[in-house]
């Protein structure tokens, strides 16, 4: 069997995980689950080492719990975490250098995951608080303003997080809508694989929110330091592009610069 790595996608509910990682497994010497009996075929489903109920990943409130916030020297920083793991998702993967799991709830576990498999990388996904706000308030009853500084408060856990990961990429949703060929180069070249023609005709699911809430200057203020501002507005923004190879990085950087030239 191929040694294999992990890559983890992790991201607030609703924005844009899913699709992320469809186009990670669609990159040469990538495998992802596929058609698992299980939500978006999420892999945090198909494992018992690290209890997962409805309380546990819950939209608009995981992401600040506390007890959900896994990292290395934590009660699940141990072999047989790591051991049940690997047992528990390797049915449901192809044979492949790469394995792309998605959840979620990654978001506030790739410290301990980087614990339990050194090598693997992170892509952190971000979407426009006002739209993810709307968005998943056909899941639960919380008004948009919490829901934004939920998602505000969230992100200032990762940004603290991101400093300890060796491997770790950002990529918005929005500039995947925008231009998927310079989005699935970076991604590539941060797995070190070759790319392949990105999907064309992605629908721009913020389009459906316009209007629907608006970040209170305050909030747009911290919002800023993700390129977000207030009426869905995006500005550019460099990103994070982390890795112990100075190649990789390079290599990222180069792939976004050409591609968003063509």
């Amino acid at each position: 069997m191929t040694p294999h790595r992990y890559v983890f996608v992790g991201g607030l509910h609703r924005s844009g995980t899913s699709l992320v990682a469809r186009v990670i497994g669609d990159l040469p010497g990538v495998s992802a689950i596929n058609a698992a009996p299980v939500p978006e075929n999420e892999g945090v489903y198909l494992q018992g080492a690290i209890p997962h109920t409805a309380r546990h990943g819950m939209p608009m409130q995981f992401a600040t719990d506390p007890a959900q916030h896994h990292k290395e020297g934590s009660y699940f920083d141990r072999l047989e975490t790591q051991m049940r793991l690997e047992r528990d998702w390797a049915p449901f993967f192809a044979d492949a250098p790469w394995r792309v799991e998605k959840s979620p709830v990654n978001l506030t576990r790739m410290r301990l995951y980087q614990q339990l498999f050194p090598l693997s990388q992170f892509v952190v996904v971000t979407r426009h608080p006002e739209a993810v706000a709307a968005a998943t308030s056909k899941w639960v009853d919380i008004d948009h303003d919490t829901m934004m500084d939920h998602w505000l408060d969230a992100h200032d856990i990762v940004r603290r997080d991101l400093a300890y990961l060796h491997a770790v990429i950002t990529v918005r949703y929005e500039d995947l809508i925008a231009n998927p060929t310079a989005t699935l180069a970076r991604l590539a070249a941060f797995l070190d694989v070759d790319t392949v023609p990105a999907p064309q005709g992605i629908r721009d699911g913020n389009l459906d929110y316009a209007g629907t809430g608006t970040l209170f200057a305050s909030q747009a203020e911290r919002a800023s330091e993700w390129g977000y501002g207030p009426g869905l507005k995006v500005s550019p923004w460099v990103g994070v592009n982390s890795h112990p190879l100075r190649r990789i990085v390079e290599n990222v950087e180069a792939a976004a610069g050409r591609e968003a030239l063509t």
